[in-house]
C-alpha cells in the first residue's frame, strides 16, 4: 500500500515551484488537487490564512440557518496531499523573470503561475460604510466577521427603514446578496411585523439577475414582500452617526434616514499587486487580464487565472469553478506540450432563496440561460434549497476540494 503524501507545514521553505497557485480558497485548492490528480509533480499553494471557508454558507450564517463552524476548516486540513503550502501573501509578481515576491521577503520562482486570490472589499468606494459596520447597525453576510452578527440584528427589528444592497460587478456572486433579504422578509412576515417595516433594495442594473425567466420570479417575490426596488442605483455613502444611507439613483441622490439596519455589501476589487505587477486589465477593479475562453493571460503565456479575480466577462460564482478548474488544469498541460487548448463557456450559477425554505437555482453561460429540464425551471423549490444548504456543502468538502470535478 502506498503511503499518502502529507500536506507540508506552512513553514517548509519553498524557493521554486513548477506550478505556483496564488490563493487557498475554492479556486486555488480545487485546482491544486485537480493538477495533482492529473499527474503534476510539484504544486505549491501560496495562501496566508490559516482558515479555509466555504463562503456560500455565510449567507446561511447571516440568515440563522448555519453557524461559523459549518463554514470553516483549518487550511492545513484542505491542502491536498503532495501539495506544498506557503503561509504567506504576495507582495509583487515579476512576470518577466517568473518570480513572486512575498510579504515576508521571500522570492519564489515558478514555471507556471495561476492567480486565484479572490477579491477584496473596496471600503473606500463607499465612504462611511466600514464605520457603520463597526457601529453595529450595518453589516453583510459577505464579510466573514460580520456574517454572524447579521441575523441577531435582523430578527431584533420590528419597525422602521431597512436597506439591502447588491454590489455592482465585479463581485463574488452578487445575486446571492438577495438571500438575506428574502429570508429576513419571510421571517418578518411570519412574525407579523413586515407591514411595519419599510424595506428598500438597491440593485446596480434594471434587473437583479439579467436572466430572462428568472427575473420574473424575483419581481413576483419583491412585490409579495412589499420591497421597494431602486434600480440602476448604488449606495453612494453612509453616515455612521446619523444612521443614514445615501443612494445614487437615475433621478438623483436619495437619502434614507434613521435606518434600523442596513445589509450593505461592499464594492469589490482585485488585490492591488495585480495591477502594480502589470497583470491587470484596464477596468477599475484591476482584474487579471486573461482570455475569457482559455483563462490564459493575454500577455504572459505562463500565467493563468480563475475565480473572482479573473476578467472573464461573466458573473463569478463558486459553481463556475466546476467548469473553470478542469479547463485550466487541461490547458496548463496542453500548453506545455503545444496541444490545443480548451475553452470555458462562461458557465455560472446563481442560487437565490425567495423564502426560508425555497430557492431558485439559476444557471447561465455566455449564450444565455441554461435552465434545468423542468416545467418552469426557475421556479423557487424546496428541493433546490435543500440542495444548496445541505448537499452542496458536502460535495464541496469531499469532492471539489479534492479535485474530483
Amino acid at each position: 500500500m502506498t503511503t499518502p503524501r502529507r500536506a507540508p507545514r506552512p513553514t517548509d521553505p519553498v524557493t521554486h515551484a513548477e506550478v505556483l497557485v496564488v490563493g487557498g480558497g475554492n479556486a486555488g485548492i480545487s485546482l491544486a488537487a485537480k493538477l495533482l490528480r492529473d499527474g503534476a509533480q510539484d504544486v505549491v499553494v501560496l495562501e496566508p490564512s490559516p482558515v479555509h471557508r466555504y463562503r456560500p454558507l455565510l449567507n446561511y450564517v447571516g440568515s440563522g440557518q448555519a453557524t461559523p463552524a459549518d463554514v470553516e476548516r483549518p487550511m492545513a486540513s484542505v491542502v491536498p496531499d503532495g501539495c506544498r503550502w506557503v503561509q504567506d501573501a504576495v507582495a509583487s509578481v515579476d512576470a518577466e523573470t517568473r518570480t513572486v515576491r512575498t510579504r515576508r521577503g521571500t522570492s519564489i520562482g515558478y514555471t507556471t503561475l495561476v492567480l486565484c486570490p479572490g477579491m477584496r472589499e473596496d471600503w473606500a468606494a463607499t465612504p462611511g460604510l466600514q464605520d457603520a459596520y463597526s457601529s453595529g447597525w450595518a453589516g453583510s453576510t459577505y464579510v466573514p466577521s460580520s456574517a454572524p452578527l447579521v441575523w441577531p440584528a435582523l430578527t431584533g427589528i420590528t419597525s422602521g427603514p431597512v436597506v439591502f444592497s447588491m454590489p455592482p460587478e465585479p463581485a463574488p456572486c452578487a445575486p446571492t446578496a438577495l438571500k438575506p433579504l428574502f429570508m429576513a422578509c419571510d421571517h418578518w412576515r411570519r412574525r407579523g411585523v413586515l407591514a411595519d417595516l419599510d424595506v428598500t433594495l438597491v440593485i446596480p442594473e434594471e434587473q437583479a439577475l439579467g436572466v430572462v425567466g428568472a427575473d420574473e420570479h424575483l419581481e413576483v417575490a419583491f412585490a409579495s414582500y412589499g420591497i421597494t426596488v431602486l434600480r440602476r442605483s448604488r449606495v453612494q455613502a453612509v453616515d455612521p452617526v446619523l444612521r443614514a444611507v445615501d443612494i445614487a439613483t437615475p433621478a438623483g441622490t436619495r437619502r434614507v434616514d434613521d435606518v434600523a439596519y442596513a445589509h450593505l455589501v461592499p464594492h469589490y476589487r482585485a488585490p492591488e499587486w495585480i495591477t502594480e505587477s502589470g497583470l491587470g486589465d484596464a477596468g477599475p477593479a484591476g482584474l487579471v487580464d486573461v482570455d475569457p475562453a482559455t483563462l490564459r493571460h493575454e500577455r504572459f503565456g505562463d500565467v493563468w487565472a480563475i475565480g473572482d479575480a479573473a476578467s472573464i466577462g461573466t458573473r463569478s460564482s463558486g459553481g463556475a469553478l466546476r467548469k473553470q478548474v478542469p479547463v485550466v488544469a487541461h490547458n496548463i498541460a496542453a500548453a506545455a506540450r503545444g496541444r490545443r487548448l480548451r475553452s470555458y463557456d462562461g458557465y455560472t450559477v446563481m442560487p437565490v432563496t425567495t423564502a426560508r425554505d425555497r430557492l431558485m437555482l439559476v444557471q447561465a453561460d455566455r449564450k444565455g440561460p441554461r435552465p434545468l429540464k423542468l416545467p418552469d425551471p426557475f421556479a423557487p423549490r424546496r428541493a433546490a434549497w435543500l440542495l444548496d444548504r445541505y448537499v452542496l456543502p458536502q460535495t464541496y468538502w469531499h469532492r471539489l476540494l479534492r479535485g474530483k470535478v
